[in-house]
């Protein structure tokens, strides 16, 4: 029976050490460094287009989260490759652990002792093995969910590049403002605020954010506070969100809207408009879900 086992088990030692590991032999083309290629891509329309394309930043932070997970369990292989060739050598030199060795003149109590050490032993090894095993099985897994990330990254880029004419047309229609006054809002931002501000029931408004690398810190974007903050909006503070983002929708065109988020979707009329899903970003807040914020060009 032990005999049987500790077959098996060598066995599945020598197979992990012939199994090529999910990305350990060479330079993953589609890993890390095709993830920053695509992130310098998506900065540069960010750029271009004046104003963070949020469907691309969601996007890029699903592929990173994708492949950071992908590289960490790389790097758990590469240790049990190491792992299992100890493993390996171990075994050849000491035997198989099948209790044979135990026949012979001695003491009971010691060779019981004995016994019991290599039976733990035994099941160790085979423990190490099925663990090892699995984590082959997760990282293949993993690699195959980050090349998707990254492929579906590279789509909604390539995407956005062939949108650049209408973009440059939109950019041109509403040139191009700096900020001003106490505020430090563009004067499209100060009309668009004071309009919904007149119009609607909020609890608060939030605009420039000094040093944010986004529409915030250049004085372009506002957030519309449905609840105090941190509570998701619920009934009349939901609806009245839900008009506030049908209002900017209705009359973008002539307030200059850019781009909308609210309960975790976004809209964005430099990508034709719709509402498009966003990726949990780890809170009610961070997902929009007690804010209408809203961007203009």
């Amino acid at each position: 029976m032990r005999i049987g086992r500790f077959a098996a088990s060598a066995a599945a030692l020598v197979a992990l050490l012939v199994v090529p590991l999910p990305g350990a032999a060479v330079a993953d083309p589609g890993g890390p460094a095709q993830l920053r290629k695509l992130t310098k891509q998506a900065a540069q329309l960010n750029k271009l287009y004046r104003g963070q394309i949020e469907f691309l930043e969601d996007a890029r932070l699903l592929a990173k989260k994708a492949t950071d997970s992908a590289s960490g369990l790389r790097a758990q292989l590469d240790s049990a490759r190491g792992e299992v060739a100890g493993i390996a050598q171990s075994t050849y030199m000491t035997g198989p652990l099948d209790g044979t060795q135990l026949f012979g003149i001695g003491d009971p109590a010691l060779l019981l002792g004995q016994a019991a050490t290599l039976q733990y032993m035994s099941d160790e090894r085979t423990s190490r093995v099925v663990r090892i095993q699995t984590l082959i099985k997760q990282a293949d897994a993993a690699k195959k969910a980050a090349d998707a990330k990254i492929k579906e990254l590279e789509k909604k880029i390539k995407e956005m590049k062939g949108k650049r004419r209408d973009v440059e047309r939109l950019l041109a229609k509403y040139g191009f403002q700096t900020p001003g006054g106490a505020d430090g809002l563009t004067p499209r931002m100060v009309a668009v605020r004071d309009e919904i501000m007149r119009n609607f029931p909020v609890k608060a408004v939030g605009c420039l954010r000094p040093g944010d690398p986004g529409e915030h810190g250049k004085g372009r974007a506002c957030d519309f506070m449905m609840t105090t903050g941190g509570t998701m909006a619920s009934g009349s503070a939901a609806e009245w969100g839900d008009a506030i983002s049908q209002f900017l929708i209705q009359n973008g065109s002539r307030m200059g809207v850019m781009y909308l988020i609210w309960k975790q979707r976004y809209y964005d009329i430099r990508s034709g408009g719709g509402w498009d899903p966003m990726s949990d970003r780890g809170g009610v807040t961070a997902n929009h879900w007690d804010h209408v914020h809203v961007s203009v060009f």
